[in-house]
């Protein structure tokens, strides 16, 4: 089991209701589950979301293949609007 930190930006932090949180999880695909299994708000918004995992972009990987390290720190992005 790994232990890092998720950050939340934009519309997924106000869901969240924090700006970061640690964890613990294997997969990228295991700590979305844990981290809106009580949020519904923040669910709706992850869905929509991008991931940086250490600074690398998942893209379309399926979640559950994205392995998490220990000290690892997760990115929620969500579509940002702006010019």
């Amino acid at each position: 089991m790994a232990m890092g930190k998720v950050r939340y930006w934009a519309a997924a932090k106000e869901a969240a209701g924090v700006a970061e949180e640690p964890f613990e999880a294997v997969t990228l695909g295991e700590l979305m589950t844990k981290i809106t299994q009580t949020r519904p708000e923040l669910a709706r918004v992850v869905r929509r979301c991008s991931f940086l995992v250490d600074g690398s972009p998942v893209g379309k990987r399926a979640h559950d293949e994205v392995l998490l390290a220990d000290g690892t720190t997760v990115e929620v992005l969500p579509p940002f609007a702006g010019g």
